[in-house]
């Protein structure tokens, strides 16, 4: 039996298919913002297309931050990054990355997988120095600081004691303002540190200050408990905040900025710290002043022996008398 033939508007049909399957395009992917995924707002215009008013859209805070640090970290440092952690409830941890020239893109991946928005990574070069850096994913900008007078919790052993994932009060010193790589800073610090309102980890509370101060042009971080005394029974008056007292919790670290560059993890350089000298200059100074030393010594043992060549002691006459 012979084949049948197909209709003509069955081919009209599959060629018309075909022609939508081939100018199929996926659609475009949303940009991503602190608010989550931006969409497009489709509601909104249909609301206003039918006479109604548009919704006012509430922002939402749902800042993440990454913490990891780089592999072959020191114990204080790891102690460190893990009391950094416990005080940031909005934060994510991942596993150690390698420190090499790639590993901001091996950042900026992790930091998209997680789906946060900026990273905090601990750097420890040959067992002795760590670097901390402050990043926004992807577009940056990005700060590079090396950390000095690292003091962690169970170094201290203060008396203060805060609620774990209560939100902070942010502290910074007027000198913030003084300069724009200050400000950018700040701005920096604000959206790391600052916890979001209502996030799913956080307490609904505000317990404990964190203290951003600069000296020396260098950033010194502390963590203070806010201590209210209940002598009665009944809750303290607004009138009576001046009772309150700050104890310290700790950790305690000192941040001398190096480097700020416009991208993440790299890119042009919009701030360098003329004043910055790196821990191998001074530990290379230190050995020169150790070796100037021993260079000190000999030179004095030859300038004796040309001294007792140059000037030698009479022979007594006698020396020799009781050898007989």
């Amino acid at each position: 039996m012979g084949k049948k033939r197909k209709h003509v508007e069955t081919l009209a049909a599959e060629a018309a298919a075909a022609e939508a399957k081939k100018n199929d395009v996926a659609p475009e992917r949303p940009k991503r913002t602190l608010v989550g995924w931006k969409d497009k707002p489709q509601e909104d215009d249909e609301e206003r297309e039918n006479g109604g008013e548009a919704h006012p859209r509430v922002f939402r805070n749902k800042e993440k931050v990454l913490i990891t640090c780089s592999r072959r970290i020191n114990f204080r440092y790891r102690h460190l990054m893990l009391n950094v952690a416990s005080l940031l409830p909005h934060s994510k941890r991942d596993n150690k990355v390698e420190s090499k020239e790639s590993k901001g893109a091996t950042l900026n991946e992790l930091v998209e997988l997680k789906n946060c928005s900026s990273c905090l990574f601990f750097e420890c070069r040959k067992h002795k120095d760590l670097y901390l850096w402050m990043a926004k994913s992807p577009n940056g900008p990005s700060v590079k600081f090396l950390v000095n007078a690292v003091h962690t919790m169970e170094e201290l052993k203060l008396t203060g004691n805060h609620l774990k994932g209560s939100r902070p009060l942010l502290t910074f010193s007027a000198n913030f303002d003084k300069e724009p790589h200050w400000k950018l800073l700040k701005e920096l610090m604000l959206q790391i540190f600052q916890i979001p309102k209502e996030h799913r980890k956080s307490k609904p509370f505000h317990d404990h200050v964190f203290a951003f101060s600069i000296l020396d042009d260098h950033i010194w971080f502390r963590n203070y408990q806010i201590t209210v005394p209940h002598n009665e029974p009944t809750k303290m008056d607004r009138g009576g905040l001046d009772k309150m007292t700050l104890t310290e919790v700790g950790p305690r670290f000192c941040l001398n900025p190096i480097k700020i560059f416009g991208g993440s993890f790299g890119g042009p350089t919009l701030y360098e710290n003329p004043f910055y000298i790196s821990p191998n200059q001074i530990r290379s100074l230190q050995k020169k002043k150790k070796a100037g030393r021993y260079v000190q010594k000999v030179k004095a043992k030859t300038r004796r022996k040309m001294h007792e060549m140059a000037n030698p002691m009479e022979r007594d006459e006698l020396a020799d008398m009781w050898k007989e």
